[in-house]
């Protein structure tokens, strides 16, 4: 197991990326009752803007947009500016629009701009990238995207504040929006702001989180419902994870170890480091690895030192089998394995590691003894590219001149958790409550096999501990691709996703 140095290395890594935590919402009220007036009302103004008509080729037919990229000034109930939240919003330009779905659309972290569906899958470019997701090398480019959202819904990129271009304003403490409370007052009362203001109350509405994004709109759909009673049509959680403890490595907590499992043999599937029977179909394998975590490793973990010599031993040899790793590492490891080792460890002895985010790419360290890899090669694989082009797209095409860098990810630590002292946050409680109350609220929940930020096996895990009503239980929708965290890198698994995204649409709009 590793030591407590360790754990909290990797919590810091996996914070970058999906902080999580919710609770209900008699408990966000008290949070809220703690927080400074600048905090609680928050009303936005226009500002800064830039207007410009394009159009997008989906499915073989032109889609005329306008596109609208500036600020909203948000404003606290004194009337002072304390935030400026840039935002992007795209609009199909034909008769009776502001009766089209509209979806609000955002990216993780917390701390992560909305770069990476804005021009990874949801807008009306993408960024140039080979059919399985790796980067083409500089100079990059953008091209026509047409797997965008547009044909279906009117589509606004929000960059939450110190994300993107958003700041707060001029000797106004950031950290005031640095929280998970704090960000769902901020976003949702853009939200608010943005209907009204563009007089969409009559749309259909929608809200796409990735990653912490999904947290986020877990929290949006119960916040936006009894606060400004505001009833979505649809979510859709990308790469998601909605319950903190289980996702979260350390010492005592043995749900990761559980969960992770799948992804490992997936990974090792990948690599080919699995046994033949299990080499010849993904499915079949994932299967296998599914039902040995939780029927076989589960109780195990749960005896502890109680387990017999015997049972360690017949434990570590199925896993071996399902993870391509040695029986031994298996037991040094006193069979919790963590995610950072095995990036290391499953191809240690051909000089390589695996990614993070996605499993399917590989990177070089400076050695091949370290505890885990020097880097995540499948995020250098999409930083440089998608970092060039938001900044080209947004000055060349958008006509939106700004002086300060447009921050692919913001300082947002430390992200503010003290509503849940001494416990994990769950969102899947929000979740479950947004939908009781609005029992027309249907959620898509998307996962890639080699995601390792946000497991598929732990999102299915969070879903089913939701304990909905059954009559309510098919209104959520899993969906798998063979890719990672920003599954839709890889061409075969976008053109699904967008099949996915229509047939969602379609249904529920």
């Amino acid at each position: 197991m590793a030591d407590t140095s360790l754990q909290n290395t990797n919590r810091m890594k996996r914070i970058s990326f999906i902080l999580l935590a919710f609770f209900t919402i008699h408990e966000l009220h008290a949070q809220k009752a703690n927080l400074t007036s600048e905090k609680t009302e928050l009303t936005a103004v226009p500002g800064q803007t830039s207007i410009t008509k394009n159009s997008v080729l989906i499915s073989g037919h032109k889609i005329d947009y306008t596109a609208t990229a500036g600020y909203a000034e948000m404003k606290n109930d004194t009337g002072k500016l304390i935030a400026k939240i840039f935002f992007t919003y795209y609009k199909k330009d034909e008769e009776g629009a502001a009766r089209r779905p509209i979806t609000f659309a955002f990216n993780g972290g917390p701390g992560s701009s909305s770069v990476w569906l804005h021009l990874g899958a949801l807008g009306p470019r993408r960024v140039v990238l080979s059919d399985d997701g790796t980067a083409v090398g500089p100079p990059y480019q953008y091209i026509n995207n047409e797997f965008s959202w547009l044909d279906k819904t009117d589509i606004v990129f929000i960059d939450p504040v110190s994300t993107g271009f958003s700041s707060p304003a001029s000797g106004v403490n950031a950290n005031q929006f640095h929280g998970y409370v704090e960000d769902l007052q901020s976003v949702a009362s853009f939200i608010r702001y943005f209907l009204s203001k563009n007089e969409r109350w009559s749309s259909s509405k929608f809200l796409a989180g990735e990653s912490y994004g999904t947290t986020r709109a877990a929290g949006l759909a119960d916040y936006l419902q009894s606060e400004y009673r505001i009833f979505l049509n649809g979510i859709f959680l990308i790469s998601a994870v909605l319950n903190f403890g289980t996702n979260d490595y350390y010492v005592g907590n043995d749900l990761p170890a559980i969960l992770y499992l799948p992804s490992f043999t997936a990974a090792a599937w990948y690599h080919r480091k699995l046994s033949p029977e299990l080499q010849t179909d993904l499915n079949s394998a994932l299967k296998a690895s599914e039902q040995f975590a939780m029927n076989e490793l589960a109780p195990a973990l749960l005896k502890g030192e109680l387990l017999t010599d015997e049972e360690n031993n017949t434990i570590a040899e199925k896993m071996s089998r399902l993870t391509g790793l040695s029986k031994e590492f298996c037991l040094q490891n006193n069979l919790r394995i963590t995610d950072n080792r095995f990036y290391k460890e499953l191809r240690r002895k051909d000089g390589l590691t695996i990614g993070r985010l996605d499993a399917r790419f590989t990177g070089k360290d400076f050695d091949n003894a370290g505890e885990g890899p020097d880097y995540d090669p499948s995020f250098v694989n999409i930083d440089g590219p998608f970092t060039a082009m938001i900044n080209e797209y947004l000055q060349k095409e958008l006509h939106f001149k700004e002086d300060k860098p447009y921050n692919i990810f913001g300082n947002v630590h430390p992200w503010n958790f003290n509503n849940v002292q001494n416990r994990f946050l769950n969102v899947a409680e929000n979740l479950r409550s947004a939908m009781t109350k609005n029992p027309s609220l249907k959620v898509y929940v998307g996962a890639g096999y080699y995601d390792f930020a946000t497991p598929y096996f732990i999102a299915h895990y969070d879903v089913t501990h939701m304990f909905l009503r059954p009559e309510l239980r098919d209104h959520i929708q899993f969906h798998y691709y063979q890719a990672g965290h920003m599954y839709y890198i890889n061409k075969p698994s976008l053109i699904q996703f967008k099949k996915d995204v229509d047939e969602f649409f379609d249904k529920n709009k």
